[in-house]
């Protein structure tokens, strides 16, 4: 039977960080708010874990699942080269609604799925998510919904999409404003905005100083839509170039398209 904590209440709170951080090492998955929506969590290293994620959300391996971390060193240990761009991004906007997707550091022993040996991670601002991510380590994240579905803004809507396939319910109030995660991939040599989400467009190029579009730029309207078809047989869809490039190294000139490889990540994970 799941078990569910008011975290408003200090002593629920801790039993109930407790209880999931040990359910999360045992295998099985909990509920949890973050700064956008609710998110179902699975430990990121057991891969029975995560195929569990995806079957109470009715999603299959060629959708994976995000993962969260509490640290940008965390997210570092992850990923095998931010290039050019990644850090200035996570010095800006993390703790944040910003996801980033890297090469996954090829050393790590984990299976989130079809991922094509790349990784989407974020930092959250979130006290709770973050207090629990500091007690487990990286997690294979979610919104916590049936694939299809609205994403939950309350852990009592979650429930009433995942049931008791969830061990523990962390209840932390309303979560966010239901804006998903902006993402942003950094696999090829210049940035490429895969979804809009919480941060504008503009802030991202900002900081960038350019900023590909993918050809099917996805909102946060849709909440399983795929962020991009992956690996497209007949080569990789156009995209336009934002603004001028960051280094004057790199040789890309304003409204230049030079398409860096398209990603597995599903375009409307809330996480």
């Amino acid at each position: 039977m799941s078990r569910h904590y008011d975290c408003s209440d200090p002593l629920e709170r801790t039993r109930g960080i407790a209880d999931a951080a040990s359910c999360l090492r045992r295998g099985e998955v909990v509920v949890l708010p973050t700064d956008t929506v609710y998110g179902i969590a699975a430990d990121a290293f057991t891969p029975s874990a995560v195929q569990k994620l995806l079957d109470t959300k009715r999603r299959g391996r060629e959708m994976p699942p995000p993962v969260l971390v509490g640290s940008v060193r965390a997210a570092t240990a992850l990923i095998e080269d931010l290039g050019p761009y990644g850090q200035d991004l996570i010095d800006e906007f993390w703790p944040g609604a910003l996801t980033i997707i890297c090469r996954a550091n090829p050393s790590l022993s984990w299976n989130l799925g079809e991922t094509k040996g790349t990784v989407a991670v974020r930092m959250p601002l979130h006290d709770l998510a973050l207090e629990l991510l500091k007690e487990t380590g990286p997690l294979a994240v979610s919104s916590a919904n049936l694939s299809g579905a609205p994403a939950a803004r309350t852990a009592a809507e979650a429930e009433t999409m995942l049931g008791e396939g969830v061990s523990v319910y962390l209840d932390g109030g309303p979560a966010g404003d239901g804006r998903a995660s902006s993402i942003v991939d950094l696999t090829g040599s210049l940035p490429k905005l895969m979804r809009r989400g919480a941060i504008r467009e503009d802030k991202i190029r900002a900081v960038c100083g350019v900023l590909l579009r993918d050809e099917e730029l996805g909102d946060d309207e849709d909440e399983d839509a795929q962020w991009a078809e992956a690996y497209k047989d007949d080569g990789y869809g156009a995209a336009e170039a934002v603004g001028l490039e960051k280094s004057a190294g790199s040789g890309a000139k304003e409204g230049s398209a030079e398409i860096p490889a398209e990603p597995w990540w599903e375009k409307e994970d809330r996480d």
